[in-house]
């Protein structure tokens, strides 16, 4: 039992507390494979997959976009309903892994195998997660066996292609709390080309370094993002522009998705263009708010609590929330608020929404096969969407009340400043809205 009580009691991220924390992450992989087992022994029946869930968007894809042909994401000459409505580099990545299966057409014994790949993929980079936040944590890299165990990674890994995403911005975090402004803008930058959120992190920095006016460190990560993006992303601009952009416009023409808030309004008549308008008026004003937060608090916030609550408010504004998302909130949580019986309580909240949300896809797959006759999964659907938000909410009330009370704050207790503010940590303020400048 000492390599545990060692690692539970561990401060700095030592090579065996780094060793042990990648033992916990491989226990956590193997756990999300065995959830997995049922549909990798049958192949992804259509509605059984959903019931038994284990759905993964790995093989989905693989059969419906083309890939399973060796055709390359955006230049498959496929009808427009079949595209890769993805963004670039979850595009690449699902497309150079399918490259990499033996053999040509759908089968199930390369689906499985283009299923194992891209898992073993996401297995690597949560584990290059959790390494990036022990070492982020500074004097908490504990901290980051919450990630390596995490029930919302464990379920969602195998689920899509996030995790790559949640790796660049992670990295983007530790590069900047190491004075590294250009890397940090470039994975950044390369985050935002594989999922939207990590370019919301650039607010973050930009109010910190408003705050405390140096400036000139949020312009240099923001420029460099912006290079990185458009390095991945002008090529495919230039050679299959209708493709390349099918991401945005169907972002911003779909409807309502699962677990959304707008699915209240689903009976309204209310157009998904009509909602996208709203949803990101509601997301821009959040982000005025948390702005005003940051820029009025007596002490400036740190870096992951900004993050965390400009992420949140996108996916509890956002018109869609796929269970998987939980993943990006994971790591932001731990450098933000890092409380083990808060964290499993929300982790619980999630995993109960995970299952509804399986349930609920399996009877409508089924057309009523499965639970027909019955609107307890309905309710239980419900119920799950509202624990869900709720829950998300209150973490977000309780960090608002970390920033305008930092002694709260755990990760202040033993007189840090901000382990991820890097260039600025423990400047003097600048800039604060409506108060003195504090030291």
């Amino acid at each position: 039992m000492q390599p545990v009580k060692t690692l539970f009691n561990a401060r700095e991220a030592t090579r065996p507390v780094i060793l042990w924390l990648l033992v916990l992450t491989a226990v956590g992989a193997v756990v999300a494979v065995l959830t997995k087992q049922w549909c990798r022994v049958n192949a992804w029946p259509a509605a059984e997959q959903h019931l038994h869930m284990c759905y993964s968007d790995f093989t989905q894809l693989f059969g419906t976009r083309g890939m399973a042909d060796k055709l390359f994401p955006y230049f498959t000459g496929l009808p427009p309903e079949q595209a890769l409505e993805y963004p670039v580099l979850l595009a690449i990545v699902a497309g150079v892994t399918a490259m990499m299966i033996p053999g040509i057409g759908f089968s199930p014994e390369r689906q499985l195998a283009y299923f194992d790949l891209n898992s073993a993929l996401s297995f690597i980079c949560w584990a290059v997660i959790v390494v990036a936040i022990a070492y982020a944590a500074r004097h908490r890299s504990r901290d980051a066996i919450m990630v390596a165990l995490a029930p919302g990674i464990i379920l969602t890994s195998q689920l899509n292609w996030d995790l790559w995403a949640v790796m660049l911005a992670t990295l983007g975090l530790l590069a900047f709390s190491r004075k590294h402004i250009v890397l940090a803008g470039v994975l950044l930058g390369l985050g935002a080309a594989a999922k939207l959120y990590p370019f919301f992190l650039f607010g973050a920095i930009l109010v910190l370094c408003l705050r405390s006016g140096r400036m000139r460190h949020f312009w240099v990560s923001l420029a460099s993002g912006v290079v990185a993006w458009l390095a991945v992303n002008v090529p495919f601009m230039l050679t299959a522009f209708e493709e390349w952009s099918r991401f945005y416009t169907f972002s911003g023409d779909r409807p309502a998705g699962n677990s959304s808030m707008w699915l209240a309004f689903a009976g309204t008549g209310m157009s998904g263009s009509t909602m996208s308008l709203l949803s990101n008026g509601l997301f821009g004003l959040a982000c005025l708010g948390i702005a005003y937060l940051g820029l009025t608090a007596k002490r400036r916030p740190r870096m992951a609590q900004l993050a965390f609550l400009i992420v949140a408010a996108f996916l509890l504004l956002g018109k869609v929330y796929s269970p998987q998302f939980v993943m990006w909130l994971i790591p932001l949580y731990v450098l933000a608020r890092p409380k083990w019986r808060e964290f499993l309580v929300w982790q619980l909240v999630e995993v109960f929404h995970w299952a509804v949300v399986w349930l609920w896809s399996a009877k409508a797959v089924s057309d009523g096969g499965y639970f027909g006759g019955s609107w307890t999964i309905e309710i239980l659907y419900g119920l799950g969407i509202l624990a869900h938000m709720v829950m998300l909410i209150y973490i977000c009330i309780k960090i608002v009340g970390d920033i305008r009370n930092p002694e709260r704050d755990v990760v202040r207790a033993d007189g840090t400043d901000d382990p991820l503010a890097g260039p600025i940590e423990n400047a003097e303020d600048a800039f604060v809205l409506g108060a003195a400048k504090n030291s």
